[in-house]
């Protein structure tokens, strides 16, 4: 039986477009032109993937996100034009239950190919997922409140005094996961902890404010020399590959790098693991995989464990899409399968 894709937008031209570029999988599809229809229909048709844009007359996006994942929980795909603007609305829409979101045809700065091409691999990879894993996110982020005075490790730490290394590298279904972690860290954490979540540029500022704001730690969006301390949280910039560097002074900062290479994502899981590893040696890192398409980290992963590091991956039964997590543990990169909760609570009691 043919797999079913909705697809909403008021746009006529996007919806012949997504029509065309999904048509090619032998999908069966459906359209809709607001929110409200997109809504009756999921009601009354169970789709294994759903399309949606963000403005739309009628009802928005965002209200038929929530709707939707209240009384029909299905995989949705956030249409975004990969705006500044659209990308805290875009996290909205991932806070109540959206998977992931893609570029309209056309906006993404790439290229139409490479564009059409990341929206077949995440319609793909997200009809696979099951309603029943689908869980319903609460519509408000953690709003627990910061404690700036009391961060010992902010005002007087140093990037002397690393002992050891938190690298994340997460993908599709990953910032709510991401989102918790963070707020899971407490005051006076001993390493600092660097992220890697694909994602483009116009996001990863927004998403960061947003990750600070939820957390008793301080979080940065990556910057060129920004130096790395304890007790911090460091969010990959979008667009360039997060690197390390010591300098003369044994201080350790941030590198980044601009040149894709061989790399489909940008920031790259495996290129800020295998710079840790130069950097910091393998000895001193711990390595997570979460949920995600593709393989991006695993072959990090690998050395970091043969090199005496700690390595975690998410098990199957928690990953939203068990891509990058599976790649990592078939290679021999992970030391422990765990789901999302049993490594969230490793994280935040690291000793």
């Amino acid at each position: 039986m043919a797999k079913k894709v909705l697809i909403v937008d008021d746009s006529a031209l996007v919806r012949k477009q997504l029509s065309e570029i999904i048509a090619t999988l032998d999908f069966e599809i459906d359209t809709a032109k607001n929110g409200k229809e997109a809504l009756d229909k999921a009601i009354q048709t169970q789709y294994d993937v759903i399309t949606m844009d963000i403005n739309m007359p009628v009802m928005d996006g965002i209200e038929a996100v929530k709707q939707i994942m209240q009384v029909k929980p299905t995989p949705i795909l956030m249409i975004s034009s990969l705006t500044t603007e659209d990308a805290g609305i875009t996290m909205d829409a991932l806070d109540l239950g959206a998977i992931d979101y893609i570029a309209k045809p056309g906006t993404m700065n790439v290229g139409k190919r490479e564009n059409r091409e990341d929206i077949l691999e995440k319609v793909k990879s997200l009809s696979r997922i099951s309603p029943r894993r689908l869980k319903r996110r609460a519509s408000n982020a953690p709003t627990r409140e910061r404690k700036r005075v009391e961060n010992v490790v902010e005002n007087l730490s140093s990037s002397l005094d690393i002992s050891k290394v938190v690298l994340i590298g997460s993908s599709t279904g990953g910032p709510g996961l991401i989102e918790q972690i963070c707020a899971a860290i407490p005051v006076n954490y001993k390493y600092p902890v660097c992220i890697v979540q694909h994602m483009p540029e116009q996001f990863t500022k927004a998403f960061a404010g947003r990750l600070d704001k939820a957390s008793a730690v301080n979080v940065y969006e990556t910057s060129q020399n920004m130096e790395l301390c304890p007790g911090n949280v460091y969010l990959a910039r979008g667009g360039v590959h997060m690197n390390f560097a010591k300098k003369v002074s044994g201080k350790i900062v941030i590198r980044e790098d601009k040149d894709k290479g061989k790399n489909f994502f940008q920031p790259s899981v495996n290129d800020m693991m295998f710079s840790a590893i130069e950097t910091f040696g393998a000895e001193n890192l711990i390595g997570v995989i979460l949920t995600g398409i593709g393989d991006d980290g695993a072959d990090a992963m690998v050395e970091i464990r043969n090199g005496g590091g700690y390595t975690l991956g998410e098990s199957e039964e928690s990953a939203t899409v068990y891509g990058m997590p599976k790649e990592a543990y078939d290679r021999g990169g992970v030391m422990q399968q765990l789901d999302f909760m049993q490594i969230l609570k490793k994280i935040a009691t690291l000793k």
